[in-house]
Parts: C-alpha cells; structure tokens; sequence
C-alpha cells in the first residue's frame, strides 16, 4: 500500500519576547502563528474499521494539535525563564496564560518543541512527517522527521 501524507492547518495567536536580544524582537509582541503539520502512514485497508481509508482522521489529527498545542499557546505570553520577568510586579497575575519556557522561543525552537509534542500523541501506525510554522506571512521555520 502507497505512504500517503496527511497535512492540517491550524492558527493562533501568541506574544512573545527574546531575552538578551539585540533586536526588537527583545520587547513583547505578537504573532498570527500558523502551523501545518504533516504526518504521513498507510490508509487503513481493513473495511470493518470505521477509519477504513483514512491515514488519520482530520477530526482526530485536530483533537491532538488543538488539544496540545492551539489551547495552550493560543493568547498565551511566551518568555524564557531567564528573562527577568520576575523584577516586574505582578505579570504571573496579569496573563491568564503566561508561559515560561526552557528554551529562547523562536520560532524555530518552538517548531521543535511543538513535533515532540504531536509524536507522543500520534497513532502507533502514523509517523509525523514534518510541521511548519509561520511566525508572520514571510517567515516561517521547518522541522522535518527525516534530519532528524
């Protein structure tokens, strides 16, 4: 049977800030992320199966990505835990959703971060193939199972 690759969109919107930059990215901003994952398997050849002819249900690929990532991330404030957040009084309380992260988030670690998210949730019989994420129209980063 043909490997066939299986592709969802999905957008949400995010502030964050680069600590220790030397650019403007260094002050909170936004971003209309969006992000495209792509995992490629076998459609299922057993007929009695409800998904017979399916790699991975769209409904199913969504429930994991929303769930995981797009509900989590989505009007969520991103910083580095060691940008010195802390100096300023009160921003734990002032963001329903603040994230720290162990990672300076870019773009490109966040593309990482993002696939080893989606392979822990993924069906045993489908592989994530790549995931993209576009920070703004012009710019996005990759990340691809087969360099890695």
């Amino acid at each position: 049977m043909n490997k066939i690759r299986v592709t969802k969109q999905f957008n949400f919107e995010s502030a964050h800030a680069l600590w220790n930059y030397d650019g403007k990215c260094k002050n909170i901003h936004g971003h209309t992320y969006k992000l495209f994952v792509t995992v490629i398997g076998t459609p299922i050849e057993d007929a009695s199966n409800h998904k017979f002819g399916m790699v991975i249900d769209f409904g199913d690929l969504k429930n994991i990505v929303k769930t995981h990532i797009v509900d989590v991330f989505d009007h969520a404030v991103i910083l580095n835990e060691k940008a010195p957040y802390k100096k300023f009084i009160g921003v734990e309380e002032m963001f329903e959703r603040f994230i720290t992260t162990k990672y300076q988030p870019t773009c490109e670690n966040m593309v990482v971060h993002f696939a080893n998210i989606i392979k822990k949730h993924l069906p045993k019989d489908v592989n994530l193939f790549s995931v993209r994420l576009y920070e703004t129209e012009t710019s996005y980063a990759e990340w691809f199972a087969s360099d890695n």
